[in-house]
Formats: structure tokens, C-alpha cells, sequence
């Protein structure tokens, strides 16, 4: 495969809507945006777990072996729905959102959450297999390739993870999303829900 398809690949997988994506969404409109960036630092972290492993092969002894491929998958499965049914259920009524005012957490809580959102999806390790077989050499020394098209895709995840938490917290989207905040964080937290539940009852 061309490496340009393959960066577009690339794009296209990094910005359709996802768990990642739902999740910046949520710690930007409720903590502002210095949370949304920290949780897209913590997403780009954990590409680099998908990308060290693909190198290694692991990913496809993963990918082989169901116990742990489904171990897994019901641990990321478990950690979206909790997240979701956070958002659902302790949702507040405030009427103020953040903007880019420091988060009312730790910067290293949205890191982990990033991170573990990321790192647990299968779907993830799936798509790093998948195409690191068309770029990884079977001489270790020669897989610089490799090695910039890793690069490519945890720019990617970052530079649009943070495009995403400063959108939606600019002043231009404030007034729109002022009255929708409960019910924001409600269908964010139902789509992590649906996220989590298909990842487990997909066979």
C-alpha cells in the first residue's frame, strides 16, 4: 500500500467519531479546555503502546490468542461503560460551561482516562496490525518507515484531539452549548455506554 493512502488511512481513522473523540468531548464541556488537551496528550500516549507492540509482532500473538484478546476487549468494554454511566447519571444541572480556565482535576486524570480509552480498544490494536504489516520490514534496522508512519498517526491523534476540546470550548460555540450541558454530558455518556456494550457483545 502507497504510504500516501496510508496517511490518509490514517486521517480518516483518527477523526471519525469514536470513544476518543466522545471522551475529549466530555472532559472539554465539563472541565474545560485544558482537560480536553490533556486527554488528547493521553490518547497520543497510548498509540505509542499500539505502535510498540505492532513492531514487536505482539499485537498479532494478541490477535491469535482469544482468551486474551477477549480480556481485553471486556476490560475496555467495562472501563467505557463505567465512564458513560458517569456522564449519564451524576450529569449536574450548572448552567456555565469551561472554557479554557484551568480543569477542576488533576491535567494527569484526563491523561489516564485518554490513555485508558485508547489503550483498551482492540478496535485500535485491530487497525495498528493491520497496517503496520504493510510498512514493517523483517529487518529490524530497517523499519524507519515504520517509525514515521507512527510518528504521522500520534501527531494526528493529538493535533485533532486538541482541535476538537478547542472548538467546543471557543467562545463562538458558548452560548449554543450554555443551555445543552446536562444534556450533553447525557448522550456522551450514552454513547460511551453503546460503545462499551458493542465492543462486549461483539463476537
Amino acid at each position: 500500500m502507497e504510504l500516501i493512502s496510508l496517511a490518509i488511512l490514517g486521517l480518516l481513522i483518527v477523526i471519525s467519531p469514536g470513544a476518543d473523540f466522545v471522551l475529549v468531548l466530555k472532559n472539554s464541556l465539563n472541565h474545560g479546555r485544558s482537560a480536553g488537551i490533556w486527554t488528547a496528550i493521553g490518547i497520543s500516549l497510548a498509540i505509542t503502546i499500539h505502535i510498540t507492540y505492532s513492531l514487536l509482532g505482539i499485537s498479532y500473538l494478541i490477535s491469535q490468542n482469544e482468551m486474551l484478546f477477549n480480556a481485553i476487549r471486556y476490560a475496555g468494554a467495562a472501563y467505557l461503560i463505567y465512564l458513560g454511566v458517569k456522564g449519564i447519571f451524576f450529569s449536574d444541572n450548572k448552567t456555565d460551561l469551561q472554557g479554557d480556565t484551568a480543569p477542576s482535576k488533576s491535567g494527569k486524570h484526563f491523561l489516564a482516562q485518554g490513555f485508558l480509552c485508547n489503550a483498551l480498544n482492540p478496535k485500535t490494536m485491530l487497525f495498528f496490525l493491520s497496517v503496520f504489516s504493510q510498512v514493517v520490514s523483517t529487518n529490524a534496522s530497517d523499519n524507519h518507515v515504520a517509525l514515521l508512519y507512527g510518528a504521522y498517526m500520534i501527531a494526528m491523534h493529538f493535533l485533532w484531539f486538541s482541535l476538537v476540546a478547542i472548538l467546543f470550548t471557543s467562545k463562538a460555540l458558548q452560548t449554543r452549548l450554555l443551555n445543552m450541558k446536562k444534556l450533553l454530558n447525557q448522550l456522551c455518556g450514552a454513547g460511551l455506554v453503546t460503545f462499551g456494550t458493542v465492543l462486549a457483545l461483539k463476537s
